[in-house]
């Protein structure tokens, strides 16, 4: 099944990053979060990727064309110059298409961009900065047991701050960043039918305004309920935390 990257946005509140490359090629330990959410698919068994670029997209392309050389042993006769690349066992077996939907595009309009490269048939899409440990394939047969043209994995959002259970004045229990007990937000992590590009009006929508709404109003949205982990990348806090995580060898999103 091939899954679809948004890749695309500016990502302002991470400028401190930003300025210099897109939001999805932010390195979490040593490799950018795109190729982290793309090792989670792979792990499933979903290696055909659709990128939708826009912000600095020449970036993620240059990274793709050096991907094989860089992770490869070269031999280099500089004399000649000839370079033999000497492929490693263990690399990525990933197809990855990468695809220009506009530097102004919205949500909306690249999804709707990139489904006729999806083969007319089921595919997955999430967003290019967060990070999750769904389980994958519940996801997709929770899909396919609806029959409606949207699945959106809804998750608790992280707390911001540990939160501490009191009596009276004393500490019963603190927890470090934990889950809110209610509430569910939009954690990307979807699964779509090629329908839900009639509910795109134009480029310039975006994906979590009019068309969620109407697949809502229509029927056709579902939503899987995710307790595990997911953590976007909005800001450096959120990279810094991801960062700590993949340190100590402790990253759930790791399959």
């Amino acid at each position: 099944m091939k899954v679809g990257i948004l890749a695309g946005g500016v990502g302002s509140r991470l400028s401190e990053e930003t300025v210099l490359k897109p939001k999805p090629m932010v390195e979490v330990g040593g490799r950018p979060i795109l190729w982290h959410i793309m090792q989670r698919y792979a792990a499933f068994g979903h290696t055909e990727f659709v990128v939708a670029l826009g912000y600095k997209g020449e970036y993620i392309k240059r990274y793709m064309l050096d991907y094989c050389s860089l992770s490869s042993n070269l031999k280099v006769h500089l004399g000649q110059g000839e370079v033999i690349q000497e492929t490693r066992g263990g690399e990525e077996d990933w197809t990855v298409e990468l695809i220009d939907t506009g530097q102004e595009s919205g949500t909306g309009g690249r999804i709707r961009q990139l489904v006729p490269y999806m083969g007319d048939e089921t595919f997955m899409l999430t967003w290019g900065d967060g990070v999750s440990n769904v389980d994958l394939d519940a996801l997709l047969d929770f899909h396919r047991s609806h029959g409606k043209l949207a699945t959106v994995t809804a998750v608790r959002p992280p707390a911001r701050f540990g939160l501490i259970e009191m009596d009276g004045d004393r500490v019963v229990s603190f927890s470090e960043k934990p889950q809110l007990g209610e509430g569910w937000i939009n954690g990307a992590f979807f699964v779509f039918e090629p329908g839900i590009a009639e509910y795109v009006d134009d480029d310039l929508v975006m994906w979590e305004q009019s068309p969620m709404e109407r697949l809502a109003a229509d029927g056709q949205l579902m939503a899987y309920r995710h307790h595990g982990f997911w953590q976007c990348m909005d800001t450096l806090r959120h990279k810094k935390r991801l960062e700590e995580l993949w340190a100590k060898g402790d990253a759930p999103w790791q399959a």
